[in-house]
């Protein structure tokens, strides 16, 4: 099959980082202005749009052609702006994307961090952000450049000469890429999940905009409100000035304070008797609160037929292959406690202010708890809300062969419960005998799955749900010793890791094979896809241990740089990777049935079904169907149908 590899570059007015592609593309003054390509080897050209040039004609036939696939790095980007800008129909099966395949090694997904990390000839021209930031983007009016907001061609020809160099050089890079990964092709079953991916994606779903707007007109008038009650309660000029306020805290109670993040204030509102400087504590709480970002990111990202896309990054965390959040960060909202959560999404809507502040005594908490709202079905229709049970829980049970926890699955038993009984060797039943013990089960589940021990355990909160600080040891040995089959996996898993960067490739008893290939280490699961990890080495770490390591992003800091792992992590990994793979064979499966999924997050599908078709039922069974690569495991899926986004 002949390929077409492309890069463009663009102009909108619309922030790309905040309102995403769609959006982006949506604005009325998008536009194309170059167009780099290259059919298979041949030179890379650039048509110069933005000049008048045409898109050559058997460059435009082969946009549309079903036997020429086009390539681009993060081809979501090209494929959305070229279908709008020539009003086509572009289908993603045409297409494939080569940020994914490079993601699917373990590879960053910057263009350049990729280049770099695989020691290509051709880099990506560092020269071109300059120029993304003069032509592609609005600029200020000065009067050194006569009032205008948006710099063409003609306002720097050299600079304009340099950008088209930069967008051929993007193909160069992309190609070179391509070929050195071409000894890796992306698994059949990634490409069609892609496919369907970018057509959930294409789809988007609806944003409640008068809603949304109303929650940010809400929380600005109550962030006034604070303000000026804390201004009169204090006499400072700026209470939302930490400088200020802890002058004045200092003078007011007599003590010094560091800091007055959120867990500070919270302490301190416990321990504080004055009640000023409690009233004052609580409202600094409030005006801190940020209930609002999520609800700007929609109306940012909505299109003009009132729906919001792109908020899912496909394989957006390497090696699990799990999707990531975009704008709205669908995987971090807030859940929802109110019993009235339907008044109080109608009063916000009604845009009722008075009457929400007298209902509702913490503002910026309510707000947050209805961001999931904003989000609604098409006109005639609802959502069809399904998702997993404990499906990690399953997936390592299954993995490890926790014989006792599959028959707590197989009994269709609370699994907090079960392993607090496991635990503490007593009946506990969730709000029944021993109920108590049921918190402590699940905290330990939560934490201590993958090889975590105390410093799990704190950092899941468990100081805060009132577990002394003298149990935690004893919890983490009593799960270990209540799970010997799953702590024992742990270590086979890093056995075998090591064994396969020593050229010895180790297949476990579940069928899961770790080899190197390439200078690549590969752990293949049993959904036939693998889990990769870049340059792996065994290296001395502080206990002088040998050590797995192996290149990979650093979370905190963006930077391709060596990182080391061990047996827990390992495990994580392949069990958040096997559950994706499940999570993607209930998306095929429910998009082949015809059921629209607007969006999906961890474990979770939210469809837009019309009203009188399909059930919660016929959806929790379709995601419960076995899988036939996974033969024994005890899937279990929940639904339930809303008029609105919302946690059952």
């Amino acid at each position: 099959m002949r390929e077409l590899s492309i890069d463009i570059e663009t102009y909108s007015s619309k922030d790309l980082t905040k309102s995403g592609v769609y959006a982006y593309a949506n604005a009325p003054d998008f536009q194309i202005l170059l167009f780099a390509y290259a059919f298979d080897d041949e030179e890379v050209r650039v048509i110069d749009i933005a000049r008048g040039e045409k898109l050559p004609a058997m460059v435009k036939d082969a946009l549309t052609d079903k036997n020429i696939r086009k390539t681009a790095y993060n081809a979501n980007f090209e494929r959305t702006c070229i279908a709008k800008y020539f009003n086509l129909i572009l289908p993603p099966e045409q297409w494939q994307c080569t940020m994914i395949c490079a993601a699917e090694l373990g590879m960053p997904r910057s263009l350049g961090q990729v280049a770099e990390a695989l020691g290509l000839s051709e880099q990506k021209d560092r020269a071109g952000k300059a120029c993304i930031d003069y032509f592609s983007k609005p600029c200020k009016p000065t009067k050194i450049n006569g009032g205008r907001t948006r710099n063409l061609p003609e306002h720097d020809i050299e600079k304009w000469e340099i950008f088209k160099v930069y967008c051929i050089q993007d193909v160069v890079v992309e190609r070179e890429i391509k070929q050195k990964l071409s000894r890796f092709p992306l698994a059949e079953s990634e490409q069609k999940l892609w496919e369907y991916d970018q057509r959930i994606t294409d789809r988007g779903v609806r944003v409640d905009v008068v809603m949304a707007q109303n929650a940010i007109k809400f929380s600005e008038a109550h962030k006034a409100k604070c303000t000026e009650l804390a201004v009169k309660l204090t006499g400072l000029e700026n209470p939302n000035s930490v400088a200020q306020l802890k002058k004045w805290l200092s003078e007011r109670t007599g003590e010094e304070f560091d800091k007055l993040d959120k867990k500070t204030v919270g302490r301190l509102l416990e321990t504080m008797t004055d009640p000023i400087v409690k009233k004052v504590l609580s409202l600094r709480l409030q005006m801190a609160k940020t209930s609002t970002k999520k609800y700007e990111s929609m109306t940012n990202g909505v299109c003009s037929d009132g729906r919001i896309r792109g908020i899912l990054q496909f394989y957006g965390a390497n090696r699990t292959g799990r999707w990531a959040g975009k704008m709205v960060q669908v995987q971090n909202l807030p859940q929802n406690h109110l019993n009235d959560l339907a008044l109080a999404r109608k009063t916000v809507r009604d845009g009722d202010y008075e009457l929400f502040d007298m209902l509702y005594e913490n503002v910026p908490d309510t707000l947050s708890q209805l961001i999931r709202t904003a989000l609604v079905p098409s006109d005639g229709r609802r959502f069809i809300v399904s998702d997993f049970s404990a499906i990690e829980a399953r997936v390592i049970a299954y993995l490890a062969g926790e014989q006792w926890r599959q028959e707590v699955f197989a009994k269709g038993g609370d699994i907090y419960c079960a392993s607090a009984s496991q635990m503490f060797h007593v009946p506990v039943e969730k709000h029944g005998v021993n109920g108590h013990l049921r918190q402590k089960g699940k905290i330990a589940e939560l934490a201590l799955g993958y090889g975590g021990s105390v410093g799990a355990l704190k950092a899941m909160g468990a100081l805060e749900m009132g577990i002394p600080e003298e149990e935690l040891q004893l919890l983490v040995d009593s799960w270990r010793d209540s799970n010997p089959n799953i702590t024992a996996f742990w270590k086979e898993v890093e056995r075998a890791a090591i064994n396969a960067v020593m050229d010895k490739p180790t297949q476990l008893k579940c069928g899961i094979l770790f080899y190197k290939k390439s200078g690549i280490l590969f752990i293949k699961l049993p959904s036939g896809r693998s889990i990769a990890y870049a340059r792996p080495q065994l290296r001395k770490n502080k206990f002088d241990r040998d050590a797995l390591t192996y290149m990979g992003i650093n979370q905190s800091r963006g930077t391709w740089e060596r990182i080391e792992t061990f047996g827990g992590k390992l495990t994580e990994n392949i069990v958040q990777a096997f559950a994706r793979d499940c999570l993607a064979e209930s998306i095929i499966r429910l998009e082949d049935k015809g059921l629209e999924i607007n969006f999906h997050v961890h474990d979770e599908v939210i469809l837009d079904v019309p009203k009188g078709a399909s059930s919660a039922k016929e959806v929790a069974d379709v995601m419960g169907e076995p899988i036939p690569w996974a033969k024994g495991l005890l899937l279990k899926a929940e639904a339930y149908e809303t008029e609105f986004y919302m946690k059952d």
